[in-house]
């Protein structure tokens, strides 16, 4: 039987890195109490109209130039028509016709077999980004049968992030959306932080053999962590190949990832499908932006976006800071990946090597064998270790310069963790754990050792 090949595109909601939502001037919070942060518009009183929020539209321009995207100079406004309690209007705002950012691509490694140093780069085109607003938030109290909406997010400004069809499997998913991660925040557009629901993944899956066009897809809906994000995927195109293999059909529907059963869970069947009926945003002219050619010159500044004057600024992606950190300090790629997916961790790496004698070779063992298993087991992240980079560039010091062997190191490093404000010298010390240098002294210890055991030194004499 021909191989079933597995297809997946993604559909990402990054929530804008913003202090007000994106058509009204209520503060954007997480967690703050419901119904606290809700203005007019986002109630959808009528008479309200959208004022358009400058800062998420900078952020979009800024991821859609980070992801190689095409800028439209001219994009417009659409609702999308819907009706669920926690839409006060009946409609999102959103981008259907001409988004902001067209034609991208992401590139993104991983590694073969689960082997860190066998990595492949693969690409996957970005089909668009758009920006819209969020929904509020819909809770379910069971016990009392009844449902309950907070509107704080209702109005918060999203970029969604269309992927194509282009990876094949969980893991793919998984590295993709873990790049674009990184990428959001160091732009700084999104904090993309899952677990506070700032990056939201939908994800299209389906199967098919070779030759033949693609088979029916299913949507697995809000998937919040990239683990979750793996395990949905493989699961899905498992179960659509088994369905299949035992000549069951694919219905295109919606699921979501149970991730206690580790399952996906039927939601609502797409068959009849929805429409949204769009049109163009009345309330919204079209939005307009620059680039250094095209701007008029006697236009005030603070009015007007120049895609080029974003475009000037980007700071380095996590790609040209991994090579970085391969060039200048000597490190395998592998271990680059490593220092830039923990947060804060690059930093400290390189300040530790600012400090020490030590070779940066020798320093990434220490901080990714050592510190980071202290880390991980203490479910720290790096800004919050005891140990600060300047005692463990202390300590790989002593170590450099031979004060200490690296079996004493390793019970310095111990003994920092309790976080007890004691220098590595002040422990080598107390703990005498200094490496002796004095020959003579050395001489003495021996001797006094073969003195007090004259039986045993006869003995082996002897023997």
């Amino acid at each position: 039987l021909a191989p079933w090949i597995p297809v997946v595109g993604l559909e990402i909601h990054a929530q804008i890195s913003s202090n007000s939502k994106l058509f009204s001037g209520s503060q954007v919070q997480f967690a703050a109490p419901p119904n606290s942060l809700v203005s007019f518009f986002d109630a959808s009183l009528p008479g309200t109209l959208p004022v358009l929020n400058r800062r998420c539209v900078e952020a979009a321009v800024m991821t859609g130039l980070a992801l190689n995207c095409s800028i439209n100079k001219k994009s417009l406004f659409d609702r999308k028509h819907y009706f669920y309690a926690d839409l006060p209007a009946g409609y999102q705002i959103t981008q259907q016709r001409v988004p902001i950012a067209v034609n991208g691509s992401l590139s993104y490694s991983l590694c073969i077999d689960n082997k860190m140093s066998q990595m492949v780069t693969k690409t996957v085109r970005i089909k668009q980004i758009q920006l819209e607003q969020d929904s509020g938030k819909s809770l379910h109290d069971d016990t009392r049968s009844q449902t309950l909406v907070d509107l704080n997010r209702a109005g918060v400004g999203l970029m969604e992030v269309v992927m194509e069809p282009d990876m094949c499997c969980g893991e793919e998913a998984a590295a993709a959306v873990r790049e674009l991660q990184l990428i959001l925040q160091t732009l700084g557009s999104s904090q993309a932080v899952m677990a506070e629901g700032q990056l939201r993944v939908d994800a299209n899956v389906s199967v098919h053999h070779r030759g033949e066009p693609y088979g029916v897809r299913t949507e697995v809906k809000n998937i919040n962590s990239i683990r979750f994000l793996a395990k949905a995927v493989d699961y899905e195109i498992q179960r659509q190949i088994e369905e299949l293999e035992n000549g069951g059909t694919i219905l295109n529907e919606t699921r979501a990832f149970d991730s206690k059963l580790g399952c996906t869970v039927p939601m609502r069947d797409k068959e009849g499908k929805q429409d949204y009926r769009f049109m163009p945003e009345p309330n919204l002219p079209p939005l307009i932006l620059y680039d250094a050619k095209s701007l008029p010159a006697n236009m005030n500044h603070q009015q007007v976006i120049n895609i080029d004057w974003i475009h000037e600024r980007l700071p380095d992606l996590p790609r040209v800071k991994r090579e970085k950190l391969v060039e200048q300090y000597g490190i395998l790629p592998e271990h680059s990946f490593t220092l830039l997916n923990e947060d804060g961790l690059a930093e400290f790496f390189e300040s530790v090597v600012k400090q020490t004698q030590m070779k940066p070779k020798k320093v990434i063992g220490w901080i990714l064998n050592d510190l980071l298993s202290y880390l991980k087991q203490h479910s720290l992240t790096v800004k919050e270790s005891p140990v600060s980079s300047f005692l463990l560039a202390d300590l790989l010091n002593l170590l450099e310069k031979k004060e200490i062997s690296s079996t004493a190191a390793k019970r310095v490093l111990a003994e920092l963790w309790k976080g007890e404000g004691k220098t590595p010298l002040e422990i080598v010390k107390e703990q005498k754990l200094e490496l002796l240098q004095d020959q003579k002294e050395l001489e003495q210890i021996c001797q006094a050792v073969i003195d007090g055991q004259e039986n045993e030194v006869i003995m082996m004499v002897l023997g």
